[in-house]
């Protein structure tokens, strides 16, 4: 059944009782945006809309979510279990083999949610009517709710899951092969625990209007686009519809890809300006988008546009603090650094991902440590202190800055928020989307209590049954620290589409206390992490849900069970393989299973755990500098706030510095190219078009960001399966592979990451002792 409009439930005579539910919903006390305006000053609302008492304050959520509800669409069929379970096998068992593969590819949840459209509508038009055992085979026409339903139980675990790391890492670096029971509890106890914290969280992070949570509006449109769902919010503009329009959108995405992804791959690295001047480092590094900091501003491949997310997506307030933290940060303070030689930034690339040792080699971190992988001093001090590029230590101290600012403007801004909902019901909200949702028996608090009980209880099993050198003071600590920053973080993500991270922090906490124990780093990381970002994801799905008006209950044991599907799947996938195939995380693998993830994981569990933080951030140590960025997170939230004390209505309002100190937080893997153009198409679309095209802006701009994101998910996909994978990669190596459009924007210093100064053999940089 197709969802009921306002217009045809007006029409309807046989519905009435059905109307007066809604009508009598509707028209609960409404004070949308004075309610909205006295928690905080939302720079997201629209100051226009008071009189959109049936919909949302926020032109974004009317633009891409429907304010209507049918309470009678079948959610939890049986349709929706068969092939929710099966994504959730397929998917992460496939994302989970080719995570070990360099290079790689990765099946989104938009596929399934591209494919799973056509596989509902033949289960709805084949399948017999029939009930087994009381339940309905085919119980009408599939529906979005259902659709939602699949796609969550098909994303939520489609990625490899953070634990399996530390399985793998403890394998090949550590020669630690522990039972299947104790990896499974390990990446349960991870993946639940902030599912459990998320659940709890929900009344602060989804039923607010103001967590509009940018990312779910892409959805929502594709959902809304693909089932031919018609609302008051995507406006009454004429031109072609959006079916038709995400179609072409997506067949040109997906046809246009083959270019910057494999014919011509300078049109995704289009360091235009070192073409001309190959070999002058400066430019090279000023201009360069693989070792530089992209001032050549141009790329032609959607991929790394929206590497850090879509740029049609997330509010541009929001963006524009991104790209000015971004331009002060990287574009002023990192060439002055690295110019004037701070932490001798000469010797090394003014960007990189990777760390160094004296010799301007990569750090070798062998060379430092015993056969149990922990630290001997004395080769240490024989071999080198570690460096970073400038840009990595730059964002280091952005990372510690963007800990404490959060934590201080959300007490500054948030506070009274928090209050308000902590004490508010979900029929009280002032948003037609949470008092639809109230007709919908809530998921128990002790439901959540349970999961979180029981996997706290795994986690300590895990740790105290096997040798993990990780007490259980810590765990409670990395918990501590989770729970502590879900609120906060979660708050910034759902106005800014930008998640702060703590794998930093939660690395130098433990650095300092446990020095020495890398496998107890790993696994404090992990728990202190991902446990707040498991439960940032779930609570966006949470979201999606209560935007497309998902009972909640459905929603709980989808996640769950999905969840737990995928995380034994995953690990059963890992398992098998290093079991067959030879070589495998050995660097020079065959067939490209070299583990680059892994490897990098376990570089940071030595450099953290073993080497420790104490050598690198404490007084007298290289980057000590880089620690009074925790006072700068402090001090910018306050001086912004006193500012818009005294001025409450200038530009200040807009500044968010938890944004910008974390918005660059990709940096690295990512680099500054895929800021610049990020940027500029964000202001194009959600600057530009908005204020002069709204109309087209409203019925077009998430369908259009959708169907880029799912035509290069596709794209991605068939050149790898076509043109990489078969052949081991070696198919068009003679000739397309090596023809100047795919070789001009590597062929150059950028592309060699030459460093100002170059060592001769022999030669070192650096303090005389460390």
């Amino acid at each position: 059944m197709d969802p009921i409009t306002m217009d045809e439930r007006d029409s309807s005579s046989g519905s009435s009782m059905q109307e007066k539910e809604r009508i009598d919903v509707e028209k609960a006390p409404m004070k949308v945006i004075e309610d909205i305006l006295a928690e905080f000053d939302d720079p997201n609302i629209d100051k226009d809309a008071i009189l959109f008492e049936d919909d949302s304050p926020y032109p974004e959520v009317r633009s891409a979510v429907a304010n209507t509800d049918d309470p009678t669409m079948p959610v939890s069929s049986l349709r929706v279990w068969v092939i929710g379970i099966i994504w959730a096998i397929i998917i992460p068992g496939m994302n989970q083999f080719f995570f070990f593969r360099f290079p790689s590819v990765s099946v989104s949840g938009i596929v399934a949610q591209l494919i799973s459209f056509p596989i509902g509508r033949a289960w709805a038009r084949f399948m017999p009517n029939v009930k087994i055992f009381g339940i309905s085979l085919n119980p009408g026409p599939f529906n979005v709710k259902e659709h939602v339903l699949i796609t969550i139980m098909a994303s939520v675990g489609s990625g490899s899951a953070y634990a399996t790391d530390i399985v793998a890492v403890q394998r090949v670096y550590y020669n630690q092969i522990y039972t299947f029971g104790y990896q499974w509890m390990i990446v349960m106890s991870t993946q639940l625990i902030g599912f459990s914290i998320g659940g709890i969280a929900r009344r602060f992070l989804v039923q607010p209007p103001s967590m509009i949570w940018p990312a779910n509006l892409v959805t929502c449109a594709l959902f809304n686009t693909l089932h031919s769902q018609v609302y008051a919010g995507m406006g009454n503009r004429g031109g072609i519809s959006r079916e038709r329009f995400f179609f072409y959108g997506f067949l040109a995405s997906t046809c246009w890809y083959f270019f910057p992804g494999y014919i011509f791959q300078a049109l995704s690295f289009f360091n235009w300006v070192c073409w001309i001047a190959p070999n002058n480092i400066v430019v090279n590094q000023l201009f360069g988008y693989n070792s530089g900091l992209g001032m050549s501003l141009v790329t032609f491949d959607w991929a790394q546009i929206a590497y850090i997310g879509s740029p049609l997506a997330t509010p541009w307030w929001a963006e524009a603090n991104i790209a000015a933290g971004f331009v002060f940060f990287f574009w002023i303070v990192t060439p002055i650094l690295y110019y004037s030689n701070a932490w001798y930034s000469k010797y090394m690339p003014i960007s990189s991902r990777t760390s160094f040792d004296r010799f301007g080699k990569s750090y070798d971190v062998s060379q430092i440590i015993n056969d149990d992988a922990s630290l001997n001093v004395a080769k240490y001090e024989a071999y080198s202190p570690l460096f970073l590029s400038t840009t990595f230590a730059v964002s280091y101290g952005l990372s510690f800055a963007s800990i404490t600012a959060t934590l201080t403007h959300t007490f500054l801004y948030f506070r009274k928020q928090i209050w308000v909902q902590s004490r508010r019901s979900m029929s009280e909200q002032p948003d037609i989307h949470a008092r639809l949702m109230s007709k919908y028996q809530q998921v128990p608090e002790w439901w959540y209590g349970v999961i979180f009980i029981t996997m706290f209880i795994f986690g300590i099993v895990s740790i105290e049954v096997w040798n993990t050198q990780f007490p259980v003071w810590a765990f409670v600590l990395a918990l501590i620290i989770s729970f502590v920053y879900t609120i906060p973080i979660g708050m910034i993500q759902a106005i800014t589409n930008q998640q702060i991270g703590l794998n930093v922090i939660t690395e130098l906490i433990i650095g300092y206390a446990l020095p020495g124990r890398p496998i107890a780093m790993m696994m404090f990381k992990t728990w202190g992490y991902i446990t707040m970002a498991q439960a940032l994801t779930f609570t966006s799905d949470f979201k999606l849900g209560h935007y497309m008006k998902i009972p909640p209950r459905p929603m709980f044991w989808s996640q769950v069970v999905a969840t737990i599907i995928a995380g034994t799947v995953q690990l059963g996938v890992q398992a098998w393989m290093f079991t067959n195939i030879k070589g495998l995380c050995d660097p020079d693998q065959p067939d490209g299973f070299i583990c680059p993830s892994t490897q990098v994981f376990g570089t940071a569990s030595i450099i953290w755990g073993v080497i420790g933080p104490a050598r690198q951030f404490s007084p007298g140590q290289i980057y000590y500098g880089l620690v009074f960025f925790f006072v700068i997170g402090i001090a910018c939230p306050i001086f912004g706030y006193l500012i818009t004390l005294k001025w409450p209505n200038s530009f200040v309002k807009y500044i968010n510095f938890p944004v910008i100190f974390s918005g660059t937080g990709a940096i690295p893997p990512a680099t500054a190219f895929n800021y610049v153009p990020w940027s500029i198409v964000g202001f194009v679309f959600n600057y530009v078009i908005r204020r002069r095209h709204f109309s087209w802006w409203t019925k077009y701009n998430y369908v259009l960001s959708a169907a880029l994101d799912a035509g290069v998910a596709v794209s991605a996909i068939l050149i790898f399966f076509i043109l990489q994978y078969p052949d081991n990669g070696n198919i068009g190596k003679n000739n397309i592979q090596s023809w100047w459009g795919n070789t001009v924007s590597f062929n150059n210093a950028d592309g060699a990451a030459a460093p100002l100064i170059a060592l001769a053999p022999g030669q070192s940089f650096g303090p005389t002792k460390w």
